[in-house]
C-alpha cells in the first residue's frame, strides 16, 4: 500500500513538472480607430522575458488603400511569429477591420518596433497614424 501511494505521488509530481517550466506570457494590445483618431502617434513600452509574446491589434481599413508596415531597430530581439487580418464584424461595407501581429521575444536586448499606417504607393499619404513599441527582453 505504501509503495502504491509513493508511486502515485511520483507520477503526479513528474506529470506536473512540465507545467512548472511554462512561464511565458502573452501581452495583448488593441488600438481602435477612435483611439488613433484622437492620438495619431501612440507608444508603449514593455519589459518581457524570452518566450513571451506580444500581440498588437491595430485598426485598419484596406479598402482605403492604407495598411500598416513596420520596421524593427534590432531584429535579433523579437521574431514576427504571425500576421493576420480580422475582417470587420457585421455586413457594413467599407468598415475597418484589425491587422494583428504576434511577436515572440527570442533574445535579450532592446528593440523598437515602429509601425506606420500609410498608403504604400508613390504619392500616397504616409504615416497618418503611427504606433511604436519599445521592447526590452531580460
Amino acid at each position: 500500500m505504501k509503495l502504491r501511494i509513493i508511486l502515485t505521488f511520483v507520477i503526479l509530481a513528474v506529470s506536473l513538472l512540465p507545467l512548472s517550466c511554462i512561464t511565458s506570457r502573452d501581452i495583448n494590445v488593441e488600438i481602435t480607430c477612435n483611439q488613433l483618431n484622437e492620438n495619431h502617434h501612440m507608444r508603449n513600452e514593455f519589459q518581457v522575458e524570452i518566450g513571451d509574446k506580444i500581440r498588437a491589434k491595430l485598426c485598419s481599413n484596406p479598402t482605403t488603400g492604407f495598411k500598416w508596415e513596420y520596421e524593427m531597430s534590432n531584429e535579433n530581439v523579437l521574431n514576427e511569429e504571425d500576421y493576420d487580418f480580422e475582417e470587420p464584424k457585421g455586413d457594413v461595407v467599407g468598415a475597418a477591420g484589425i491587422e494583428v501581429w504576434t511577436f515572440e521575444a527570442v533574445n535579450k536586448g532592446t528593440t523598437e518596433v515602429r509601425m506606420a499606417y500609410s498608403q504604400p504607393w508613390e504619392g500616397g499619404e504616409k504615416e497618418v497614424w503611427t504606433y511604436t513599441m519599445t521592447v526590452t527582453v531580460e
